[in-house]
């Protein structure tokens, strides 16, 4: 086993880090076994990596005998890991691919994702992780496991009053989400300027008698504008309502007139808790198909 500064430091000797990348990279070999530890990782599993960089996570993940597929967007990075882990992509046991997690093909069977993410892409990888674990004819991931900014974990998981926003609660459509683990900035080369923590994510199988792409759209649309009660900002027909099977502009205000007494329209965003969403969107689906 090589560990995580020989990785690091390899990686380095090859190119400068990428700052535009958000290339922040593990080097506390106790993190690293925990991440891969927590989620349980085994020889059955098939785990997705995104932004691998040098390989510190690749290689604890690859020791447990997982199958990984590893997607690097940095030409240099893939470069490194191809020829670091030749033995185990000629077996088969890692796949590199080439290109940007958000854009290129996932893997069908992916069981677990363990990754250290580029912090830019936060919110945009946990729309694509949705759309995936949606997408699954067969339930097949079982967890989540990311390091994450810590500001960005605790509006993920709500952890206080003042994170409640679009971001947790359209998270709770789909997942389950906790800190499992602060990490400060002195294990990461090179530093960063911020705090970081695990975050666990866990699909949750709700099933909701609405569709949850109008829940989703719902909670945006106010929470844009969350210093103005609901009613002030749901009288205007959501931007992509057009977007959501069998949801139009006509549809949209029948449904908006159906509930112009309701004292739920009074409040402010942040002052409904998540069943209340929900309960708000029924009423929208089913006064509308009344109608």
């Amino acid at each position: 086993m090589k560990g995580a500064r020989w990785l690091v430091d390899s990686l380095r000797a090859k190119q400068p880090f990428n700052k535009d990348l958000g290339q922040h990279f593990l080097v506390n070999d106790e993190l690293i076994d925990f991440a891969v530890k927590h989620t349980n990782v085994c020889d059955k599993d098939h785990v997705l990596e995104i932004g691998p960089g040098p390989g510190v996570l690749t290689e604890a993940l690859l020791n447990l005998n997982s199958k990984v597929t590893a997607i690097e967007l940095d030409q240099g990075a893939v470069k490194h890991l191809t020829e670091i882990f030749a033995p185990e992509i000629d077996s088969g046991q890692l796949d590199i691919i080439s290109g940007d997690a958000l854009k290129v093909k996932w893997p069908k069977e992916i069981t677990k994702v363990v990754s250290n993410i580029p912090y830019q892409i936060s919110s945009p990888l946990i729309d694509r992780l949705t759309k995936y674990l949606r997408e699954q004819e067969v339930p097949a991931l079982e967890n989540v496991l990311l390091l994450v900014q810590e500001e960005f974990g605790e509006r993920l998981v709500m952890e206080y009053e003042t994170d409640v926003g679009s971001l947790g609660m359209t998270a709770l459509l789909d997942w389950e989400s906790q800190i499992v683990k602060k990490v400060a900035p002195h294990n990461f080369s090179p530093n960063p300027k911020v705090h970081s923590c695990f975050v666990e994510m866990t699909p949750s199988g709700e099933v909701f008698e609405c569709d949850k792409r109008l829940v989703k759209q719902v909670i945006h649309t106010t929470f844009t504008q969350r210093r103005k009660k609901i009613r002030s900002t749901l009288k205007s027909v959501p931007k992509r309502i057009n977007r959501i099977p069998q949801w139009h502009s006509g549809r949209w205000k029948k449904a908006f007139a159906s509930l112009l007494e309701d004292e739920r329209l009074d409040y402010r965003p942040e002052e409904l808790d998540f069943d209340d969403w929900i309960e708000l969107c029924c009423d929208l689906t089913e006064n509308s198909q009344d109608l």
